[in-house]
């Protein structure tokens, strides 16, 4: 999966996506951490959810 670096400017240099991206238009995605899997869900009020 390819993800593009958010344009928005920030202080620091912590890596920034965009989280539309990352589900690819949906509303979940799953993140691998070693062998344990995560899931990033965008609920309907426009809010962020990792869960594993």
């Amino acid at each position: 999966m390819s993800a593009t670096i958010a344009q928005t400017p920030t202080i620091s240099s912590v890596p920034a996506w965009m989280a539309e991206e990352l589900t690819q238009g949906g509303s979940l995605a799953q993140i691998r951490l070693g062998d344990q899997a995560y899931f990033l869900r965008i609920t309907r009020a426009g809010k962020l959810i990792l869960t594993k």
